[in-house]
């Protein structure tokens, strides 16, 4: 094993950046923005896991085998060939421990160039001078497709995702296609009735499970059973139960009591059935959610994704009481359909119906505003600037949004109130 094989020293950079963000000195980052750290940082803390325990095994083993070869040797009544034997399993044993050692090494280094890119890419919010520059709107737009690609994959678009990652070399170490491939796989796979995946990933990572008490383990572990009921099989499913709901009678007492009561009643949907929230089909999409939920938390990812966060936060910022929600017609320019308001467009109007309305406790009106033929408000400076950049003819203005022109008496002074 390589001396440098000791993610602790790479991971340094990582934790301070994560402290100083716990001690409030990096206000730029938004709670939202810790996953981006905290998920290569989980994960190396895993590898390293791994590579302790596979080392501490196999050492283990050698020793013991190097025992008894040496008693081997020691022995007059055994062949030299057993020795030799032995020597050969353990000469096995050891490159088969310095083949997956490289291949936990090569995982941390590529973990470690994540994770290294990413605080770059944070950090480089410093070198900014402000919202104006051409810098930050080329970081705005790097982050912007990170936040696709995230709602991309939480979606399953994956060919979508590979398309934006292509065009962009910048986001592959930005964006966890992994991580968030494996959920999905699990979740689906929890949604069409299937639970090998969802237990064998509680399986590898039933310590940490264990640590934050998440049940997720047992629900899967109950809907077995319940399957093995539904199907009729009554003596695999007492065997299942022993083996291992008893087990867990100390934590879930209560669900454990009354798993054993499915014995009793068939899998009917009937209004008098007491165990029918048990047997009802809807428990498979109960644990895919519960499964997303902890899966999450675990990498420090949010629920919902970060784009639907930046989207309500946005779309909250903008709605007032006037805003009619996914009803807003829309108008044509260049070719496009161009809604009069986010916040009425049918596209964005779903989202926005449950937000709260922007809180203002002073006016950002302009200190000259006239109302268009459209019923859209304007500075009346800042319209005749924007048809002097159009180049129109003297007593014209032109929407800066729609495109539409008049002539300037076609104007109305308006008074906010």
């Amino acid at each position: 094993m390589s001396k440098d094989f000791n993610p602790e020293n790479h991971l340094l950079l990582v934790s301070r950046f994560l402290e100083q963000f716990k001690a409030g000195q990096l206000t730029y980052l938004t709670v939202k923005e810790q996953g981006l750290l905290k998920l290569p940082y989980q994960l190396m803390r895993q590898n390293f896991k791994s590579s302790q325990k596979l080392i501490e095994r196999d050492v283990a083993f050698i020793k013991n085998a190097a025992s008894e070869a040496q008693l081997m040797a020691e022995n007059d009544q055994a062949s030299s060939a057993d020795s030799v034997r032995q020597i050969d399993v353990m000469i096995d044993r050891l490159q088969t421990l310095k083949r997956k050692i490289g291949e936990l090494k090569h995982r941390e280094d590529s973990l470690v160039r994540k994770s290294k890119a990413r605080v770059a890419h944070l950090q480089e919010l410093y070198t900014i001078d402000g919202l104006e520059s051409e810098h930050y709107d080329s970081w705005n737009k790097t982050r912007l497709q990170r936040l696709l690609v995230d709602d991309m994959l939480r979606q399953g678009f994956l060919d979508s995702a590979h398309l934006i990652v292509k065009s962009n070399p910048d986001l592959e170490p930005l964006v966890d296609f992994e991580v968030l491939q494996k959920c999905k796989l699990i979740e689906q796979s929890l949604r069409e009735g299937h639970t090998e995946l969802g237990l064998t990933w509680c399986q590898e990572n039933k310590s940490t499970m264990k640590k934050v008490s998440s049940h997720l383990e047992f629900e899967i572990r109950l809907q077995q059973y319940i399957q093995h009921v539904r199907e009729g099989r009554m003596l695999d499913a007492i065997s299942y139960y022993r083996k291992y709901l008893v087990p867990m009678t100390d934590n879930h007492a209560d669900q454990v009591l009354k798993a054993a009561g499915l014995l009793a009643f068939p899998p009917t949907p009937e209004l008098d059935n007491p165990y029918k929230d048990l047997f009802s089909l809807s428990r498979w999409n109960y644990l895919a959610d519960l499964f997303v939920t902890t899966y999450y938390s675990m990498y420090g990812l949010t629920k919902p994704s970060l784009l639907q966060i930046t989207l309500s936060a946005g779309l909250s910022a903008l709605k007032t009481p006037s805003c009619k929600t996914g009803d807003q017609s829309v108008k044509i320019f260049a070719g496009y359909k161009v809604p009069l308001c986010p916040i009425c467009s049918p596209e964005l109007g779903e989202l926005a119906k449950p937000l709260p309305y922007a809180h203002h406790v002073r006016s950002f009106v302009a200190p000259d505003p006239v109302m268009l033929p459209n019923g859209r408000i304007f500075g009346k400076e800042a319209l005749l600037a924007a048809a002097k950049k159009a180049g129109l003819q003297s007593g014209r203005i032109i929407d800066p949004s729609t495109g539409d022109e008049w002539d300037e008496s076609a104007l109305h002074r308006v008074f906010p109130t």
